[in-house]
């Protein structure tokens, strides 16, 4: 029998012991084993994990908020096999085409397709789907096809149409109700289409519009709940780190966790200031918050582009922070988006490195333009004037940023605590404090993205 991504079976409704059930699988033929083994709904799958009834007329999107390692990319890859084939309970019109949406392209191949809990895993051999990498879909042997699309490129999902969707981690896609709204034109075949939505929760628009759709069905899982599958150090580890904090009520408990009113950043602040389309820019810059060790690979990189347009307006277009990094690896992705978005220069903190910041730099790219900067007061200090900038309207964000706007959203500067992610605050700071607060006169040249 397969094991690598199947929980324990559930022989509960047997009514035997473990020995009585070993005799019991022990005169089965290898066929029924094979069944036994695949059948999700009947053998494996916990209560939080079935999907809704496809005859309920009252749900079109099947939302699964989970924690990490609850099970919720199985749940999501058996549910488009049970779709696919035309299974109970997720109906019984096979799907023909299916829509695979993920945060990136590569993650769509590897969590949904290739991952351990991927389509490719939760199928036998006899039913499993053809992965045809060039042309981005899977090819089922009954005829029935999935593409593969990025959220990153909402138009893609102009002109394709499914009667199926599969929607992996949408709280962290870039451009999340662009892609979603595309998508839903696009939902228009067979008797009834329906999508199913896999994702940790993080407040955002794309979560927000979800939760309040009146055919939304809403199902919960917590990390806690997938224990016996996950490895115990890891769940000691992450457990006794994060159970408790903020973090890890969102990412391990799968609450939806509403602004700290006392934090400098609100979303509302974010929501109402964020744009999809990049106007032209008069300037933009790199910011780098590098490690506070020099242990390699230990610590985390902050990385931020933003920019000013015509108006005087800040737009922060991406933020490319690396959680693990060796200095030779910050430098080069620093360099990769102040060459991405043609930026003027890059700003660099040099409080922990000094000299050896730049020189790492330039070790890739001799006549880069770097300003050195100095945090000569505290983060919060620091902070603050960019954080009236957002309160004036004065600062957009180009689609979703959804690690950096939490970080922004939960810094409360009273409660003292550095926490997760700040490295990605101090480089947004050191960016618009740059193209907006150091008085620069001139107004260097214009260009287009």
């Amino acid at each position: 029998m397969k094991t690598s991504c199947a929980p324990k079976l559930q022989t509960d409704w047997l009514g035997l012991d473990d020995s009585e059930t070993e005799r019991w699988l022990a005169r089965k033929s290898g066929q029924q084993l094979v069944e036994l083994n695949y059948d999700w709904i009947g053998n494996w799958a916990r209560p939080d994990q079935q999907p809704p009834q496809f005859d309920n007329p009252e749900w079109l999107t099947w939302l699964i908020l989970a924690g990490r390692g609850s099970g919720k990319t199985r749940a999501g890859a058996e549910w488009v096999r049970l779709r696919v084939f035309g299974r109970w309970p997720a109906g019984a019109e096979p799907a023909r085409r299916v829509a695979l949406v993920g945060p990136t392209l590569g993650e769509v191949r590897s969590v949904m397709v290739e991952g351990v809990s991927g389509l490719l895993e939760v199928h036998p051999d006899y039913e499993r789907p053809d992965f045809e990498p060039s042309l981005k879909r899977l090819v089922w042997p009954n005829g029935a096809m999935a593409q593969l699309f990025s959220a990153e490129e909402p138009d893609s999902l102009r002109g394709p149409q499914f009667d199926a969707a599969w929607l992996d981690e949408a709280a962290k896609w870039r451009y999340g109700l662009e892609t979603w709204r595309m998508l839903q034109f696009g939902l228009r075949l067979g008797e009834c289409p329906r999508q199913v939505v896999t994702t940790t929760p993080k407040p955002g628009p794309l979560l927000r519009e979800l939760m309040s759709g009146r055919t939304t069905c809403v199902t919960r899982a917590r990390t806690q709940d997938n224990a016996e599958y996950l490895s115990a150090p890891f769940l000691d580890a992450i457990v006794s780190r994060y159970a408790g904090t903020r973090l890890g009520r969102q990412e391990l408990d799968a609450e939806i966790l509403e602004d700290n009113p006392h934090a400098l950043w609100q979303r509302d602040q974010i929501d109402r200031c964020r744009i999809s389309k990049l106007p032209e820019l008069y300037r933009v810059v790199v910011a780098v918050d590098p490690p506070a060790t020099n242990t390699p690979g230990t610590s985390a990189c902050g990385i931020v582009c933003a920019g000013v347009d015509g108006t005087g307006r800040a737009i922060v277009l991406d933020d490319a922070t690396l959680d693990r990094a060796r200095p030779l690896e910050w430098a080069r992705e620093a360099i990769r988006l102040y060459d991405k978005y043609e930026a003027d220069r890059l700003v660099a903190e040099v409080n922990q490195g000094g000299d050896m910041v730049e020189t790492i730099l330039r070790q890739i790219e001799a006549s880069l333009p770097v300003r050195k900067v100095r945090a000569t007061r505290g983060k919060h200090v620091r902070a603050e004037p960019v954080a009236a900038l957002y309160e004036q309207g004065r600062v957009s964000h180009l689609g979703t940023l959804p690690e950096l706007e939490d970080v922004l959203c939960t810094y409360d500067p009273a409660d003292g605590a550095e926490g997760e992610g700040q490295d990605r605050l101090d480089a947004l700071v050191w960016a618009l404090t740059d193209l907006m607060l150091t008085g620069e006169a001139g107004a260097p040249r214009i260009r287009s993205i």
